[in-house]
């Protein structure tokens, strides 16, 4: 999908691993390796990501 818009997360930094994620797609959320951006890109339903996000800020920290 070449229309895809990436956004990198305001906590990432530098060059630090982190995620490029795309929502300006209906019905899609797009994840990408933002050092290799013309990798493979992860799809996921809307609300499978809400799920995956919501499971990520309640997760206990270690």
């Amino acid at each position: 999908m070449d229309d895809l818009m990436y956004r990198k997360s305001s906590y990432s930094g530098g060059e630090e691993e982190c995620v490029e994620v795309a929502v300006n797609v209906p019905d899609t959320v797009a994840v990408r390796d933002s050092k290799n951006p013309e990798g493979p890109v992860l799809r996921f339903t809307p609300a499978a990501w809400a799920d995956f996000r919501r499971a990520l800020t309640s997760a206990p920290e270690s």
